[in-house]
């Protein structure tokens, strides 16, 4: 596929700032929507992306390489297992590629997302299997490898054992051993530092306002000339 023109990058933008969710086209002013013209510069940002995929296919959308690399170097995410769980939040459809809506939609809860949304987004990125629930055994997946390990130990795994344990405690409302969306949602709105209980999936303030400055360059040097 060949560069996307102006136009048809205005038109793009124009429409799926009509269907997408959290898209606002009057004003750059939305809370945590994208404009129309922010929806411009990360679909311009989207289609450069894919002229630097290798042997990429025509139409297909962004490679899980090339988003596993966007989500290290720019948001500076480093745990494996969570970029892929970021990967697979933003592939909607499960076609191992993440489209110009999916990548809109995503980046709208990633960068700008309410606190409701972005519990949601963390419990699916959690929930491994998909069956609606945080078990133990993912829970453990997920922290095995947030503890410094010492040679000493001799089972370092029962730390990890001991996380998941003071975890279920403060958060396992209806203590059947497990999280629910519902157990989660109330825990993370009585403490939010448990938005990220279980690993690392959201990019920090800083470098949601590095991206933005530089994804949105050509936005604020039109709003402020």
């Amino acid at each position: 596929m060949s560069a996307m023109s102006k136009k048809l990058i205005q038109n793009l933008a124009e429409t799926l700032s009509k269907h997408v969710k959290h898209f606002c086209v009057k004003s750059v002013f939305c809370g945590v929507r994208f404009n129309k013209t922010e929806a411009e510069c990360l679909i311009r940002l989207y289609n450069t992306l894919l002229g630097d995929q290798a042997e990429r296919k025509v139409g297909t959308g962004l490679d899980r390489s090339t988003f596993r690399y966007i989500l290290h170097n720019t948001f500076g995410l480093t745990d494996d297992m969570m970029m892929d769980r970021v990967f697979r939040a933003f592939d909607k459809d499960n076609d191992s590629y993440i489209s110009v809506k999916e990548w809109l939609e995503g980046l709208a809860v990633f960068l700008r997302g309410t606190l409701e949304e972005k519990i949601k987004y963390c419990f699916d990125v959690y929930d491994l299997n998909g069956d609606g629930y945080i078990s133990r055994e993912e829970m453990f997946h997920m922290l095995k490898d947030s503890l410094t390990r010492q040679p000493t130990e001799e089972d370092p795994d029962e730390g990890v054992k001991d996380l998941v344990e003071i975890a279920l405690k403060k958060m396992d409302y209806d203590h059947d051993s497990r999280l629910s969306y519902a157990d989660f949602e109330k825990a993370v709105r009585d403490e939010n530092l448990l938005l990220e209980a279980f690993g690392t999936c959201l990019p920090d303030p800083k470098s949601i306002q590095a991206f933005e400055q530089h994804a949105f360059q050509d936005t604020l040097e039109h709003r402020f000339t």
